[in-house]
């Protein structure tokens, strides 16, 4: 593991749910993104 050295500076503790925080805003924008600029995805949803 590369960056495994990572966690001498960064506590597991905090990293970890800093690092899943951004995983999971970055995915709210990407899909709200998707919704706001096409036409079919939101068409898909409603059926």
């Amino acid at each position: 593991m590369n960056q495994a050295r990572i966690w001498c500076v960064v506590k597991p503790s905090v990293g970890l749910p800093l690092f899943l925080g951004a995983v999971a805003v970055i995915a709210l924008i990407v899909h709200d993104a998707v919704l706001s600029n096409t036409s079919w995805f939101s068409a898909y949803w409603g059926g």
